[in-house]
């Protein structure tokens, strides 16, 4: 049985991924780190064994910290090859962040390094920041508990989703990028990924086209020449994972008669949006990308590759099983997990829908409707900053700023400056933007003001421009790019660096 009580989860410390029984708990006190192993393992993906990658904890896949536990972690590769973590929602010492070479190389084969700063609140991941390391499914939950989530003495379930495909990243990256089927990219090819490549801050691939193109197939009007729906996805994976298991063989997750859940989300997918609909489990969204939002009533709604949704369901006091399920924008595949009561008939569930989900947000009704529980301070925006999001199916490449990775410029701030970055999407894709080392608040939807959530990744639709506000934090080099994984590994990254307040 793959779950546990309500009281025996605030019990729980560093733990596994969603539902797993917890192991006995770290205690905040505690000075020893938590060994953490990036290693090969094997899962059975519709009866055909999958060698994949993994971020083993002390109880499995990923972590769990307890209120005000610090992240102090030692991270062992136990891979045959070079590899680096970024904590995903963490703002650690930019010197931890996980980036190859900025400032740290990869960790080699066998190396351990320690990382120790204090952890933020919330729904959080982990994972390669070598794209096709990713791709693998070097990911794994990182959930930050707060004294909040005790007292609400809720039973906590994790839902973690990837795509997935039997062939090598690099193999599923040339078909994306040379338009040879599977899905709708074509042209200009991504290129394996090889160490030099990897050595990149995840994303050379499109350094080493030594190419830098403008934001082609993206203007006003190309919208009725291509089709919006055609965009959608670049590629058709053998598989959706919920969990690292397909609604072939779903987990069934044990749950009280009334229980009262919250399922946290994180999309962990390379390349694909999901809508998370709880069907008859009526829930609340109450936070997003590990920040509280004014709780928002539904059962249907979608988050873009990285980021995260925490949702409350309060389950009637009969007995019953709850399917929740993530649906794939722009078709018919599924995956998810299923909540049930003891004794509860269970019933299989199609991996394929009856009907296509539709696009996700394309006219940012959902993010509109996202109110931030602690919204930045007001105060005067010394900095704005334009970023042109551009790039094609045909040619494959994609561009910040007309620019892909290595040609780029960066965008710059200094510390404890206010800046407002405008992400202007010119193409007929959408594109999740991720800044490292910074929570920032959505404050403009197509040039209407808005008091949004606050994120770390922000889904911008095709011909569209989200406004984000940050207070700038640490002189540094700070990542920022698009986590859609083919389009980062054909350019679409660029750094924001901050220098030191004068």
């Amino acid at each position: 049985m793959n779950t546990i009580s309500r009281r025996g989860f605030l019990a729980a410390g560093a733990a596994a991924i969603g539902a797993a029984q917890m192991p006995r708990p770290a205690l905040a006190q505690e000075v020893a780190p938590i060994s953490l192993s990036a290693a090969t393992r094997t899962l059975d993906i519709d009866g055909r064994a999958a060698t994949v990658f993994g971020l083993a904890g002390p109880g499995g896949q990923g972590l769990v910290l307890d209120p005000g536990q610090r992240f102090r972690v030692d991270l062992t590769n136990d891979l045959d090859t070079g590899t680096i973590i970024h904590w995903h929602g963490q703002i650690p010492p930019n010197a931890q962040d996980g980036v190859p070479d900025m400032p740290m190389p990869l960790l080699s084969p066998g190396e351990t390094r320690s990382y120790d700063f204090e952890a933020r609140p919330g729904t959080h991941w982990m994972h390669s920041h070598v794209p096709t390391q990713e791709m693998q499914l070097l990911a794994a939950p990182l959930i930050v508990r707060s004294e909040e989530d005790l007292a609400a003495d809720r039973q906590e379930v994790v839902m973690f989703l990837h795509d997935f495909s039997f062939r090598s990243p690099e193999e599923v990256l040339a078909e994306i990028g040379g338009g040879h089927g599977g899905g709708h990219g074509a042209g200009h090819g991504a290129g394996p990924a090889g160490p030099a490549a990897q050595r990149m801050p995840m994303g050379g691939m499109g350094a080493m086209q030594g190419m830098a193109h403008g934001a082609m197939g993206g203007m006003p009007g190309m919208g009725g020449m291509m089709g919006m729906a055609m965009d959608l996805n670049d590629h058709d994976w053998d598989a959706y994972l919920a969990n690292d298991r397909t609604l072939s063989d779903p987990e069934v997750v044990r749950v009280e008669r009334g229980g009262r859940i919250r399922l946290r989300v994180i999309n962990a997918a390379a390349a694909t949006v999901f809508w998370i609909d709880t069907g008859a489990a009526e829930a609340r969204l109450v936070a997003v990308d590990g920040q509280g939002v004014q709780p928002l009533a539904g059962n249907r709604f979608g988050l873009a590759m990285g980021q995260r949704l925490d949702m409350e369901i309060d389950l009637p006091t009969a007995g019953g099983a709850w399917p929740i399920l993530a649906l794939r924008e722009g078709a018919r595949d599924r995956t998810g997990l299923i909540l049930a009561t003891q004794g509860a008939e269970v019933r299989r569930l199609d991996a394929v829908a009856e009907a296509e989900a539709p696009a996700f947000d394309a006219d940012l009704a959902q993010e509109a409707r996202l109110i931030a529980l602690n919204a930045l301070p007001d105060r005067p925006v010394d900095r704005s900053r334009m970023l042109m999001l551009g790039g094609s199916m045909q040619p494959y490449v994609w561009t910040i700023n007309g620019a892909v990775w290595g040609r780029h410029q960066p965008i710059t701030a200094r510390s404890g400056e206010r800046v407002v970055l405008s992400f202007h999407n010119m193409s007929m894709m959408a594109h999740p933007m991720h800044l490292h080392g910074h929570a920032f608040q959505v404050v403009g939807l197509n040039g209407r003001r808005v008091a949004g959530a606050l994120r770390d990744t922000v889904h911008v639709p095709p011909m569209s421009m989200v406004d984000v506000a940050l207070d700038a934090g640490e002189a540094a080099r700070w990542m920022l790019h698009c986590h859609h994984m083919p389009h980062l590994s054909s350019g679409m990254m660029t750094e924001f660096a901050i220098a030191a307040s004068a």
